[in-house]
């Protein structure tokens, strides 16, 4: 019995390449080699004996190639059966873990911005108690040991048994991420609020190297403290006796894990103050101090109260410009969403200043709410311009930065469900939220400004002339730019030139159309002469701008040509390309106006020009055209 031997089969990968060069036309394969590349029964046998260096066909792959690429797939297939991912790659944070891993998920950075976020998302909370009624003071005090205290009178963290966690509210508040009564719904705790994922203590509680909590609740006081977001005793209470029985409110001290942060531990006094300035302004009711101790001395405290609310803040943002008319303010609700607005423009001022805010967060990054004032700003300014006939012309538009020129808005919306992006919170995303601030805006814009004209004809005025200077900018811009053209080393293509390089013997003859342009180009001296042919009538610049002028490609041909050079700086007659100037036109009405075109072109373009080099007028009769030389007579 014969014994039939058969080669092993070829490589997956091997497989795969030899596929793929046959698919790329690389040439047909040997017959022998197209049955190995679908069956594994059989396998050619040059594949696998001797590599020797062979002539390849002209079509085909190089043996050089073939084996570089059969190493490199080679070596792909050990890289991915080295980066294997299954299960057990797979790690799961517990509780907190992941905030110290990715701490700039939740914070922003690592560096200044997200040490100072600490502090705010603390006072937050405490600011979300005095937006539901329940608190008038917050105390923050910057501690000489690097730590932050934020204190308020609210109602304090509950303190009783959770019945999910079976842990006291506290304690879940503090340890579990998205636990909080922010959520919204029957069950909240709060109509409106900054937080609203149940994160923010947590995520403190988990960067900090110490916290301590303190609540005043139901005539006692309760206190725990944490190290890296896990509890380090249990949550303890003592009863409250006298006055402060009935005291009620939370305290957060935190000291930040050095391990977390990469800059120095350093809160500052300013930048904490800004934000707290901002709070106090969007709740006029609402007192907060900030103290700043060294030891048991105070050495900066201030107190932070202003009654007059947005109104206020307006004024105080413009305590250094001159303001056109008194603050603009006003209030609206719908559909549970409260819009505040408060606005002035200012004679002195060259910017607009937009401020946001969501639930008394700042969105720095904006949002609909601002989308939506802006809008409706711009829209109903335009049609108060064109009610009042000031704006006449119906292709004269106000764009958002004409109207908004000079001024300083502050817009506060308060929702109920807001939807931020990212717990740093720097953009509101609530799309009806832009509907509601659009209505809210053109109904008591229009009814304010209706009622007093002389702030209408104010902003109006003030819109109108940053609508000219932009105008203005737009065309010097234009103008530079047209102007650079001239600078081109570069000749106009119909410019016939002459041989000549002295300008002194050299002429040029500016002529009507191509059609002229071909006979005046036969009857030339090569030597001297040169022809610029001209398309129709040039433009009038005697009552055109510079930026027409320059656009213009005729006159950019003139200028080119002759070396006149730019409009209004010193005249250089060493510049100039030839030292006589021949205007030959028809003898017909059309001519003589095409030559009074070029001489006023000469006249206010360079008036030194007429006097410096000799031009002439002709009326050209093509028949006394000759051969060699052009014989031109004067125009009568």
């Amino acid at each position: 019995m014969a014994l039939l031997l058969r080669s092993p089969p070829p490589p997956p990968h091997i497989r795969a390449l030899l596929l793929r060069l046959l698919s790329t036309g690389a040439g047909p394969l040997p017959s022998r080699m197209l049955p190995s590349l679908s069956s594994a029964a059989a396998a050619p046998r040059f594949l696998f004996g001797p590599r020797v260096a062979a002539a390849p066909r002209r079509s085909g792959v190089p043996v050089r190639a073939f084996m570089a690429s059969t190493a490199a797939s080679e070596a792909m297939q050990e890289k991915r059966v080295a980066g294997e991912y299954t299960a057990a790659n797979v790690q799961v944070l517990e509780a907190l873990d992941g905030v110290r891993t990715r701490p700039g998920m939740y914070i922003g950075s690592t560096g200044p911005r997200g040490l100072h976020h600490l502090v705010y998302e603390i006072l937050d909370n405490a600011v979300d108690e005095a937006q539901a009624g329940h608190a008038s003071k917050i105390n923050v005090v910057l501690h000489d040991d690097n730590s932050v205290s934020v204190t308020d009178n609210g109602r304090g963290i509950p303190t009783d048994m959770h019945p999910q966690t079976k842990k006291s509210c506290v304690e879940t508040v503090l340890t579990l991420m998205h636990a909080g009564g922010k959520f919204g719904g029957s069950k909240s705790g709060y109509s409106v609020s900054g937080g609203l994922h149940g994160v923010g203590l947590s995520v403190v509680n988990a960067l900090s190297e110490a916290l301590e909590v303190t609540v005043w609740r139901d005539g006692k006081e309760y206190k725990q403290h944490y190290s890296r977001g896990k509890p380090i005793t249990t949550l303890t209470s003592i009863t409250l006796s006298g006055e402060t029985s009935s005291r009620q409110g939370t305290r957060i001290r935190f000291w930040p894990d050095k391990d977390i942060f990469t800059t120095t531990i350093s809160f500052d006094f300013n930048t904490i103050s800004s934000r707290i300035r901002e709070l106090a302004f969007l709740n006029p009711e609402l007192t907060i101090t900030l103290t700043k101790e060294e030891g048991h001395t105070e050495v900066q405290h201030n107190e932070y109260c202003y009654a007059g609310g947005l109104v206020e803040y307006v004024k105080w943002l413009n305590t250094d410009k001159k303001p056109l008319h008194d603050p603009i303010a006003f209030r609206k609700e719908l559909d549970g969403i409260t819009v505040d607005v408060s606005l002035q423009w200012c004679s002195d001022s060259y910017s607009d200043t937009v401020l946001g805010y969501a639930n008394s967060i700042r969105t720095i990054d904006g949002g609909t709410h601002i989308d939506g004032l802006k809008a409706s700003l711009t829209r109903t300014i335009n049609n108060l311009a064109k009610k009042s006939k000031t704006i006449k012309d119906k292709d004269i538009t106000l764009s958002g930065e004409h109207v908004r020129e000079g001024m300083t808005c502050i817009i506060s919306v308060k929702v109920p469900s807001p939807e931020f992006e990212g717990q740093t919170k720097t953009r509101l995303g609530n799309p009806e939220v832009r509907r509601i601030v659009e209505q809210s805006v053109q109904e008591n814009l229009t009814e304010y400004l209706e009622l007093h004209p002389d702030v209408l004809d104010s902003i109006l005025s003030k819109s109108l002339n940053a609508l000219k200077a932009a105008l203005a900018a737009k065309r010097a811009r234009e103008l530079v730019r047209t102007k650079s053209v001239l600078k081109s080393s570069s000749l106009p293509g119909k410019l016939a030139d002459c041989a000549s390089t002295n300008p002194e013997e050299s002429e040029i003859f500016i002529v009507e159309g191509d059609s002229a342009g071909g006979s005046a180009k036969q009857g030339r001296d090569r030597r001297f002469q040169a022809i610029l042919p001209l398309r129709g009538k040039i433009l009038n610049i005697e009552r055109r701008d510079e930026a027409a002028l320059y656009k213009n490609e005729e006159i950019q041909n003139l200028i080119l040509a002759l070396g006149l050079g730019v409009k209004g700086e010193d005249f250089k007659k060493e510049a100039l390309r030839y030292h006589k100037i021949v205007i030959l036109t028809d003898a017909d009405v059309d001519g003589a106006h095409i030559r009074t075109l070029l001489l006023t072109f000469f006249f206010r373009y360079q008036v030194l020009v007429l006097k410096h080099m000799q031009t002439e007028e002709y009326s050209s009769f093509p028949h006394l055209l000759g051969s060699g030389f052009i014989r031109a007579y004067p125009y009568p």
